[in-house]
């Protein structure tokens, strides 16, 4: 069976996360998704354990499920600050577990090294090696995955505090290592270009802190499997096997694609940062290193390179986000969802995955707005451009032509706020 998971969000005692931001809200946004298995995020935060135990039952597969059945899997990020080789450095790594036990002990281990209480993802003086070292003593299943791994701030390959190669941070204990999570400024096909990268699964999650619905599985991995299991989805990352493809968001999309400087609202291609010698034009400060520029430092391969076994990847733009820019309106706006519930509307099998990836065009038409059906065929093909996103700020998709819904409606679709609440 296919089910797409989203196994990197965060819950809401997490720093900068939405209030909101429970399970019972988590499963109501992942079914609008699409969405079959979701992370808990944070199970090491002492509140957010108490209600995991309390919303969720364990049946001894690894799944944990809510009362109405929805699938999730215990999760958690951990952020490590350390030295080594006379550099600062900060990784951070998704913690996977197959039960509340193991999760009890991970705790106990962290609160000997540190607080675990004021953030759903606390900091800890370890270094990589070291705690995959730690982990794997308390139990075998313990998956770590190296998290948004181009992140120049807080991934592996970071421009501002990462390393070269996996091996570089996880040194003897690389062997435990068996996927590496792309983040949204990278997709599979420019992790390809690193021939080290060849023998990790690649996965995606999204990293979800905000409550907003259109955060939730905007990028996501889709694994096949006989039967959800936490050991059937170990088994994907470590041998590829059932991992069937992955969910992007286009690169330039991400916060850090390119290079630049928010302050001074400079984005740079990674060609012009090398021959501005990676120094703002306007203020003289080194620049912000994006995801690509890293890419190409690291490359040995060209871009057109694939590997034979390559899993695929869908490349999307959150359908929200296709909407709000073409009728000219916030994302968070009620004219946007209202427009997003005439295409969306789980209840009659229409998840925002299912309408992204496979309704065919003219139904599409019939439900909404030709423009907007138009732009999601677009969408599914890779055909939308994108302002790349730099610095911290999102990239931004461009449209030609906007839709004024309020004066072009077709007759064909239906008045009224949301059919699916």
């Amino acid at each position: 069976m296919d089910i797409i998971s989203d196994l990197h969000i965060h819950g809401r005692f997490s720093r900068a996360t939405s209030k909101a931001l429970s399970i019972k809200n988590l499963e109501k946004y992942a079914r609008i998704k699409g969405i079959g298995l979701l992370g808990t995020g944070d199970f090491t935060h002492p509140e957010w354990i108490k209600e995991l135990k309390q919303e969720l039952k364990e049946d001894n597969s690894g799944i944990l499920k809510t009362k109405t059945g929805f699938n999730f899997l215990l999760q958690t990020e951990i952020s490590l600050i350390y030295t080594q080789d006379n550099r600062g450095r900060r990784i951070h790594n998704v913690v996977l577990a197959p039960n509340f036990d193991v999760v009890g002990q991970i705790t106990e281990y962290l609160l000997k090294k540190g607080r675990i209480d004021y953030d759903g993802r606390p900091i800890f003086k370890i270094p990589c090696n070291e705690f995959v070292e730690d982990l794997k003593k308390i139990s075998a299943d313990i998956e770590i995955i190296p998290a948004h791994i181009w992140t120049p701030w807080f991934g592996l390959f970071g421009s501002m505090s990462g390393f070269d190669s996996v091996e570089d941070a996880f040194k003897d204990q690389t062997k435990h290592i068996h996927a590496l999570e792309t983040g949204l400024s990278s997709d599979p096909a420019m992790n390809w270009r690193l021939s080290q990268l060849d023998r990790f699964s690649l996965v995606s999650f999204s990293d979800l802190h905000s409550f907003w619905p259109w955060r939730i599985g905007r990028e996501a991995t889709i694994f096949d499997l006989k039967e959800l299991t936490y050991k059937n989805i170990i088994n994907a990352l470590h041998t590829k096997q059932g991992l069937k493809a992955t969910i992007e968001v286009d690169p330039s999309y991400g916060k850090y694609h390119f290079d630049g400087h928010r302050a001074c609202n400079v984005c740079m291609d990674p060609k012009d940062s090398i021959k501005a010698k990676n120094i703002c034009p306007k203020c003289g400060r080194k620049l912000t290193i994006g995801v690509l520029h890293r890419v190409e430092e690291l490359a040995d391969r060209d871009e057109n390179y694939k590997p034979k076994d390559a899993v695929p990847f869908y490349s999307l733009i959150p359908l929200s986000e296709i909407i709000s820019n073409l009728i000219g309106a916030g994302i968070a706006t009620k004219k946007t969802w209202e427009e997003y519930y005439k295409l969306v509307n789980p209840e009659k099998g229409r998840t925002e995955y299912k309408i992204m990836l496979g309704t065919p065009l003219e139904e599409l038409k019939n439900l909404t707005h030709e423009k907007i059906a138009e732009a999601i065929i677009k969408n599914r093909v890779g055909k939308i451009d994108i302002q790349p996103g730099y610095d911290g700020e999102y990239g931004v998709p461009l449209f030609s032509d906007k839709v004024n819904i309020e004066t072009t409606k077709p007759k064909h679709i239906q008045k009224g706020l949301n059919e699916f609440k």
